[in-house]
């Protein structure tokens, strides 16, 4: 079964035939049920911010992530098996939705950190370490890390935050098995994806997968990578050329939409309980073009 959380979320009405049963909606995807018993995975163009929803779409921006993660999604099948099948997607969401087998998800977010900031920064100025994995003195937002690190964390229903846990609390929700591979397997497809960044011009800062058991095909029983990959809205991208530790970097993400947000110019209050305001065309622009942007610097390819 699909273990994410019931939500309030409205799906987006693409005017799929009734025979696609609606399973479930998360901040920004929207999941049926196809006629066959397979998943259909559509990316909406919902862009989320501070654990909301906003009021305003990104153009385009459902079709360039599903793009991105089926780009992806090749470039590690040699590593791990994804959760694509083969499947006819609807007419209606052609180009933004993907077919894909139904797993038994795994409760835990495999986040990989090859660099410190976000809320792994605010965890190392606290603790001095994230997820139980102690690091030195000295970093600051932005830092490379000595070592690429595996700092998982709990899934939360929208509206809730993540919460970072340790090791050891993998192996009590799945057993140890199962989190020596998710770990085993975290860490090689960051590896993998940081190179091909790189290859690029950029910084695969930090990235967050998630995993599932087949249930029934030649997999049946071994881990799956699921659900979108790569993508700017599970990782941070950073431009190589203008890395510099000691703050905020310049990314390839929805920080167009953060800053304004929690700008004077918004008036909202992200602290205020209250849902944030729509978004501003200029704003809307300069985002659907990050997301363009860093889809074509990754994959060579033109966006259209």
């Amino acid at each position: 079964t699909w273990r994410h959380p019931v939500t309030t979320i409205e799906a987006t009405d693409y005017g799929l035939p009734p025979e696609y049963e609606h399973v479930y909606s998360g901040k920004v995807r929207d999941l049926y049920r196809t006629p066959e018993g397979r998943l259909l995975f559509v990316a909406s163009d919902r862009i989320s911010a501070y654990d909301y929803v906003l009021p305003s779409l990104i153009p385009d921006k459902g079709r360039i992530l599903t793009a991105l993660s089926l780009w992806w999604f090749r470039q590690l099948e040699d590593i791990v098996p994804n959760h694509i099948t083969p499947g006819k997607v609807p007419d209606q969401v052609a180009g933004r939705a993907m077919v894909c087998a139904d797993l038994d998800m795994l409760p835990v977010e495999c986040v990989v950190r090859g660099y410190i900031t976000g809320s792994g920064l605010l965890e190392y100025q606290e603790k001095r370490s994230i997820s139980g994995v102690n690091l030195p003195p000295g970093l600051k937002d932005g830092s490379l890390l000595p070592k690429v690190i595996f700092t998982p964390a709990t899934k939360a229903a929208v509206g809730d935050h993540d919460e970072n846990i340790n090791f050891d609390q993998v192996i009590t929700m799945i057993g140890q098995e199962e989190a020596q591979e998710l770990k085993r397997l975290s860490l090689l497809v960051y590896e993998r994806a940081a190179e091909i960044s790189a290859d690029c011009g950029l910084i695969l800062a930090d990235t967050k997968f998630e995993f599932g058991i087949a249930k029934q095909g030649r997999f049946a029983g071994k881990i799956m990578l699921a659900d979108e990959v790569l993508t700017p809205d599970s990782s941070r991208y950073w431009d190589a050329e203008k890395w510099a530790p000691g703050g905020p970097q310049p990314s390839y993400d929805k920080q167009f939409v953060r800053d304004w947000l929690t700008s004077p110019e918004s008036g909202w209050d992200k602290n205020s309980g209250e849902a944030p305001p729509a978004l501003p065309q200029e704003i809307i622009e300069k985002t659907r073009s990050k997301y363009v942007e860093a889809y074509e610097v990754l994959t060579g390819k033109t966006f259209k």
